[in-house]
């Protein structure tokens, strides 16, 4: 196998015209390009320079590996030029996961942030429960996810590298005809005789509302389970029941709810950006990671 840097080096001085002259813009000494090149021509298996005291010629050989070694040092330019361009954000593919409370929330502003930094960058989010977004992670599907825990249920693996973002505190949803819809906080103990509007299909919030309310000392009645938020709205509003949600997920608040903060004892879900251990970020991926820490730091909790 030929020396890369030896056919470099030999293309040098091919293009010089002298060993002395290619020693001396390299700054080496003549012995010692002189080295290289024999030791490529050992490699050859022939004579690539004929050697004369004005200088050397090149063999039919030489001239041949002389093209091809302008031909290798323009693809390494042109690989120069691309890695630059990946690590100046001007060219790539930033893949990130996500679920829906934080994609209709914090999410947004560090896409716009991103998008009109590196426009040329081609960002790609998907959205997805915890199950799902683990699967692409662990695909390399995406190189990061926002995620979220509990207290009672922390993420906690050794391949993973877990980054806390921020706390996310739910409030309660009220009729604006619930007795109880002028305060302005309230606690879990105050809806012991409330029936509750709830997430469906096992949902982490349902076992929150359950974990918070038998702290309090009551086991919450159900009247409802919902499948998004906006129909946990809808419920709240026709005086179905009360309900609880992470205060991301309450962007949009509809007609005839009113939101009431929680006071403590209250279940906080910590929001995180999680990454394969094995997956170092790329440039595009710790530009974006630091926006969604300067976004997380800025938000102030919506009640």
């Amino acid at each position: 196998m030929l020396d890369v840097r030896r056919i470099l080096l030999f293309t040098e001085v091919a293009r010089r015209g002298s060993v002395t002259a290619t020693a001396r813009a390299l700054n080496y000494t003549p012995s010692a390009v002189s080295q290289q090149i024999s030791r490529l021509e050992t490699e050859a298996g022939q004579p690539l320079l004929e050697r004369h005291a004005r200088g050397v010629t090149l063999t039919d050989a030489g001239r041949a590996l002389a093209e091809r070694g302008q031909r290798i040092e323009r693809e390494l330019q042109a690989a120069e030029n691309e890695l630059a361009d990946y690590a100046g954000l001007r060219a790539g593919t930033l893949r990130i996961g996500t679920f829906p409370t934080v994609g209709a929330s914090l999410l947004p502003q560090a896409v716009i942030a991103f998008r009109d930094a590196h426009p040329d960058v081609r960002l790609t989010v998907r959205s997805a429960r915890i199950a799902g977004l683990w699967t692409m992670l662990e695909n390399r599907e995406i190189e990061m996810s926002l995620m979220w825990d509990y207290d009672w249920s922390r993420i906690d693996r050794e391949d993973i590298v877990v980054t806390p973002l921020l706390d996310d505190p739910p409030a309660l949803l009220v009729s604006d005809h619930h007795p109880l819809a002028g305060r302005d906080a309230a606690s879990l103990a105050d809806f012991a005789h409330d029936p509750w509007i709830t997430r469906a299909d096992h949902h982490p919030v349902a076992e929150a509302l359950v974990r918070g309310c038998r702290a309090v000392g009551f086991e919450p009645h159900i009247a409802y389970e919902a499948h998004d938020y906006q129909e946990a709205q809808a419920m709240v509003a026709a005086g179905i029941g009360v309900a609880l949600a992470p205060t991301l997920a309450l962007e949009g608040i509809r007609p005839g709810v009113h939101v009431l903060p929680l006071q403590p004892p209250a279940p906080i879900r910590r929001i995180l950006l999680v990454r394969m251990a094995d997956h170092s970020l790329t440039p595009a991926a710790q530009t974006f990671a630091r926006l969604l820490h300067d976004t997380a730091a800025a938000r102030t909790p919506r009640h």
